[in-house]
């Protein structure tokens, strides 16, 4: 794509509140998916186990089969910013690297939306959108996770991307127990944001020193590495490998954000963002947990 871009134009009205958030104390989580399951059963089994209605987890190691994906692409209705390829069923056995992964509920049910990267059969390397229900573990996958009690993330139509999109939300009825772990916010970054900076700002608003990002998953516009180099996609499948926000000595916020992504040529990108240069594609979803400074 020719030329930098630095906002898409939206089907609908732009909301006004962009960065939509709820917070309280987390509970955190960690083992194994067993083979066997979907990607969305496991997961969804996981956290319920561990108490959590609405969170984020890191997947490591691991393998499907059989397995489904997309990747992102160029739109081609004339009404959405950008869509997703057809879908992609490497044959044989799928060997996960990393992945991000965001649980809520979606038309009532427990659904998980995942980013990642992987080895397919052939030995080619490419990431993309995982479909949670054609994805079926063959080899146990590590998991940690985080979430709140209180609140939860669901699926809601978005008039501003026509998308439907996961969204914090706040639940019904009492949780099992409370939670004792630190504060921790649930949020969905709207499009044409910077995501370094929606993150700072989300630090802010809810009264943390400092910071950590965890199984954070979304899209970003053309954003630009650390090391100078910029992918020149508009439609691109991320997840956060590591992110915190913190005051440096001078007082001055900072993010360090470290991605792994996918353009809409299968090509995958990492690097640390570079703040004002990673705006948000369609959404990113993101539990921020307060850290020591």
């Amino acid at each position: 794509m020719r030329g930098r871009v630095t906002a898409l134009r939206h089907p609908g009205p732009a909301h006004p509140d962009r960065i939509a958030s709820l917070a309280g104390r987390s509970l955190s989580a960690s083992g194994a998916l067993a083979a066997g399951l979907t990607i969305n059963e496991a997961i969804a089994g996981f956290m319920a186990g561990a108490g959590i209605r609405g969170g984020a987890a890191a997947l490591e190691g691991g393998a499907f089969a059989p397995f489904r994906y997309l990747m992102p692409a160029l739109s081609t209705d004339g009404v959405h910013a950008a869509w997703y390829s057809a879908p992609h069923e490497p044959v044989g056995v799928t060997r996960l690297e990393r992945a991000g992964a965001t649980f809520g509920l979606r038309d009532g049910a427990p659904f998980v939306h995942v980013h990642g990267v992987w080895r397919e059969s052939d030995g080619r390397r490419t990431g993309g959108h995982l479909l949670p229900h054609d994805c079926v573990i063959a080899e146990p996958i590590g998991i940690a996770a985080w979430g709140l009690t209180e609140h939860g993330i669901a699926a809601v139509e978005d008039p501003e991307t026509a998308f439907k999109i996961f969204h914090p939300a706040p639940l019904a009825g009492a949780a099992d127990a409370p939670a004792s772990g630190p504060r921790t916010a649930l949020a969905r970054v709207r499009p044409n944001e910077d995501f370094c900076g929606a993150m700072t700002e989300l630090a802010r608003r809810h009264g943390f020193a400092a910071a950590e990002l965890h199984g954070c998953v979304g899209s970003l516009i053309q954003p630009l590495f650390a090391d100078g180099a910029r992918v020149a996609d508009i439609a691109t499948e991320v997840f956060v490998q590591r992110g915190r926000v913190a005051r440096d000595e001078a007082g001055d916020w900072r993010a360090e954000i470290d991605v792994t992504l996918v353009d809409t040529q299968g090509r995958i990108h990492a690097g640390r963002l570079v703040p004002g240069e990673c705006p948000v594609c369609i959404t990113f979803e993101v539990l921020m947990a307060e850290a020591p400074q």
